[in-house]
């Protein structure tokens, strides 16, 4: 079962590391509050699909696909689509 986006907003976490990651994967210069952002303005999105495959969520909008933690809603990393 997939849960609601607000179950996403309220626990979604960053470890150091996520910030530069997702600056090199999206090919970007994000700062850490612009990263949350967007990562926020991505579960927003009703467009946004979430499939759950093995212990991930995956959050696909467009042209970026977030990858989430199911036990712990750790942002993982994020890839170009």
């Amino acid at each position: 079962m997939i849960p609601e986006r607000n179950i996403f907003l309220e626990n979604v976490c960053y470890t150091p590391l996520v910030f530069g990651r997702l600056n090199k994967k999206l090919q970007q210069n994000l700062s850490n509050e612009e990263i949350k952002s967007l990562v926020d303005k991505i579960i927003k999105d009703d467009t946004t699909t979430i499939i759950k495959n093995g212990k991930n969520y995956y959050l696909q909008n467009g042209t970026v696909e977030l990858v989430i933690n199911s036990f712990n809603y750790q942002l993982i990393t994020a890839n170009k689509i």
